[in-house]
């Protein structure tokens, strides 16, 4: 397999912009951590960023099923050189642009010198190059997704009141602080009945990690149960969109002010796109070197 590639389609004398590339991750599945990608991104468009959302469930892609839409090509179809990155994304709604997954790219970790090459280059030449780049990880803690984290600016846990949870989101951040060295994680809860139990639950899981881990948890907020959302979702939307003074979607809303809100750590204002892949390239040869 060979990647092509891809035309120049920006002007020689523009420099790149700042990304702030963001994970979205947690250790269980079912806790919607997709609509929450979803959601906060669409919530970020509202607030005037261009926002680029890539579907990292490498296995079992489901962003363009959510949202309606057909996926004819996918990231795959970068490495194979059959199409550029501008290519296979899809327009989602609002402006959003989704990177599609697909199960042919989770041999991510054998490409070739070449073909990483090529895929960092099809990222380099992207032709709207985005403020916000949302990653919408696999659940649990394989070496894909702690790849795509060490890979990000910053790394969202999704948390429930699930005790099992509880006890993966531990598990996970346990994982990335001792093999990847990552120290400062936003902790978002889910699916909480009130602003109180949320921050709550947040506190529970701090306390532990406190006890054992060297690591830095910031509240990033919380988004309640709120039945308009699963309603939405049932349509192939989003809350944001359909019910927009609706509980959840409020809650989006402030999270996206947070996220404009959240500073450039040091020696990452000159983040560009192309060096989320070479960090997501680089931990995978980490991993099975």
């Amino acid at each position: 397999m060979q990647v092509e590639r891809v035309k120049k389609l920006t002007h020689p004398s523009q420099v790149p912009k700042p990304v702030r590339a963001i994970a979205v991750t947690g250790g269980k599945g079912g806790i919607g951590k997709s609509s929450i990608s979803i959601n906060l991104a669409l919530s970020l468009i509202a607030t005037g960023k261009r926002v680029l959302l890539m579907d990292a469930d490498l296995g079992l892609a489901n962003i363009d099923v959510m949202l309606g839409l057909d996926a004819r090509f996918d990231i795959s179809h970068v490495l194979s050189g059959e199409r550029t990155l501008d290519e296979v994304l899809l327009q989602g709604p609002n402006g959003l642009q989704i990177v599609p997954a697909s199960s042919g790219i989770s041999r991510m970790a054998a490409l070739s010198q070449a073909e990483q090459a090529g895929l960092i280059h099809a990222f380099s030449e992207l032709t709207d190059v985005p403020d916000v780049f949302i990653v919408d990880t696999a659940a649990g803690i394989g070496p894909g997704v702690c790849s795509f984290c060490a890979a990000t600016q910053e790394v969202v846990i999704v948390l429930t009141e699930d005790p099992a949870a509880i006890t993966d989101a531990y598990a996970q951040i346990k994982l990335l602080w001792r093999e990847y060295g990552l120290k400062d994680f936003h902790i978002l809860t889910n699916m909480v009945p009130s602003a109180y139990a949320g921050r709550e639950l947040f506190d529970k899981l701090e306390r532990v990690a406190a006890r054992y881990l060297q690591v830095n948890l910031n509240y990033f907020g919380g988004v309640p149960y709120d039945q308009m959302m699963r309603n939405a979702s049932l349509r192939q939307g989003t809350a944001t969109q359909q019910f927009p003074n609706s509980p959840s979607a409020l809650a989006f809303r402030q999270l996206a002010q947070t996220v404009n809100n959240w500073p450039w750590r040091e020696g990452e204002s000159a983040a560009r796109l192309e060096f989320f892949l070479e960090r997501v390239l680089r931990s995978n040869q980490r991993f099975v070197g």
